[in-house]
């Protein structure tokens, strides 16, 4: 669609939101709103895209533009003063040189590109100035009306406030506020609007009788769920659910097995045969392998879990990578920069930070690995922590291959631990362990016989004192 352009209204101050963040950069499932209408317009092919933003908002939506879609021609307009759609469509329009326009706005993040395709097709008649989406719906309050004459032509959109009279307010046809409209006669159009309404306002709406007048303005009739937008954070909430409902959808389409209610981010990539168990929340640009399992309660974050790899029960993930093999938990934290290699495993209560446990190395339970590079088939024993942090500094620690670290030692960086050595358990080691060596720290035990009882009598008259 190198003919046409986008125009993406996104200067509204969502004061319904009650929130300082503008309200199209406020997240659903796993993206910004606006990131949504942008990309249905990347989607189509469009030549530019000029998003209309306030004075307020427009460093941070050019920032978040920027980092989202590098390589689509993005520019960005500003309205400094809040008098309506037209007033904004004005501003954006400026900035396109396409035969035709597409008009959304910034905070409908259920739109599909096949929404929009069909009334780029719709205008290629001569007589059709501007096309635009309607939805049939049973509560129509709020919304602009889609008004006809009795051979059903559509002679304007009226604004809920501005209806007159029974009639009007029982029609319930809406506008969506989708829009193609004929470049040339859609600028004529927004220079002829007057605020001559309830609002004082320029209305983007009012173009349609203007340019009904001219020739056949087209309404298509669209999903109604698709086509709402997020005022507040209710609606912001219904419209989370049904992204990820819609997700869930396309991934069992594609051979992923669901298995009860999850929670997959839109900007999650997930292959056939990986199975998610109920309650899984899947976030931000996490993908997983082929024939990957993660179960009940995990919660994933910008992580690449690959193929074959298990994920067991109520397991934190976040910007770490999980090799085919490898097991999570249960209850494990993966936190950033951890690496499982191939058949390597953070088990029950294990917590991991910067760590790569390379094949084979296991960590089975109630252990902290911290800043450590842990050899092949190494064995964690249980109560293991590595010391990697003085107050100051972070410190690595180093174990080489076939090393067995027993029960609660204490691992104080930086230290490197060589391979097929042993750590006794309880060991605090603050020094290399040397290939093949035996370490062990611990204060000699002595026993002291019938020193007991005494010891209980002099601890329990200290206490009645």
């Amino acid at each position: 669609m190198s003919e046409l352009s986008a125009i993406i209204l996104a200067a509204g101050q969502g004061k319904r939101m009650k929130s300082a963040l503008p309200k199209v950069l406020h997240p659903a499932a796993g993206r910004p709103l606006l990131c949504y209408p942008v990309r249905v317009a990347e989607l189509l092919g469009v030549r530019r895209v000029v998003v209309v933003v306030s004075a307020a908002s427009e460093a941070a939506i050019q920032a978040m533009l920027a980092r989202a879609f590098p390589g689509l021609d993005i520019v960005t307009r500003v309205q400094h003063e809040a008098r309506g759609t037209g007033d904004a469509a004005k501003a954006g329009v400026s900035a396109i040189a396409t035969p035709r326009t597409l008009i959304l706005y910034g905070d409908t993040p259920l739109l599909r590109p096949a929404d929009v395709a069909k009334l780029d097709a719709a205008l290629a008649s001569d007589d059709c100035p501007l096309a635009f989406l309607s939805a049939v719906v049973r509560e129509p309050h709020g919304y602009g009306r889609v008004l006809r004459d009795a051979s059903g032509k559509v002679t304007m959109i009226r604004e809920h406030k501005d209806l007159q009279g029974p009639v009007e307010l029982a029609v319930n046809e809406v506008n969506a506020g989708v829009y193609v409209a004929d470049t040339n006669r859609l600028v004529h159009a927004i220079g002829r609007l007057t605020p001559q309404n309830a609002q004082g306002e320029y209305y983007l709406t009012d173009v349609v009788a203007d340019l009904a007048r001219d020739g056949q303005v087209v309404a298509l009739a669209g999903d109604a769920d698709a086509l709402v937008g997020v005022n507040d954070r209710e609606q912001l909430r219904k419209a989370e659910q049904l992204l990820w409902a819609r997700k869930s959808a396309e991934l069992g389409q594609s051979g992923v097995t669901i298995r009860g209610e999850v929670y997959v981010d839109d900007s999650v990539s997930i292959e056939p045969d990986a199975v998610l168990e109920p309650g899984v929340r899947l976030r931000g640009a996490t993908s997983v392998g082929a024939g990957a399992s993660i179960d009940v309660g995990c919660v994933v974050t910008d992580s690449k879990i690959y193929g074959g790899a298990h994920l067991l029960p109520y397991s934190v993930v976040t910007e770490s990578e999980v090799f085919a093999g490898a097991h999570v938990g249960p209850f494990a934290h993966l936190r950033p920069g951890s690496i499982l290699e191939q058949n390597a495993k953070a088990g029950s209560f294990v917590e991991t930070k910067n760590a790569r446990l390379r094949p084979g190395a296991k960590a089975n339970h109630l252990a902290y690995l911290g800043d450590a590079d842990i050899g092949e088939r190494v064995n964690i024993g249980a109560g293991v922590i590595v010391c990697n942090y003085d107050g100051y500094r972070k410190q690595r620690t180093t174990i080489g291959a076939d090393t067995f670290i027993g029960s609660d030692s204490q691992l104080i960086a930086p230290v490197t631990i060589g391979k097929n050595a042993y750590v006794a358990t309880a060991t605090s080691v603050t020094h290399d362990v040397p290939d093949d060596a035996l370490a062990i720290g611990r204060t000699r035990q002595q026993n002291k016989p019938g020193y007991a009882s005494k010891l209980k009598a002099r601890l329990a008259a200290a206490a009645k004192k």
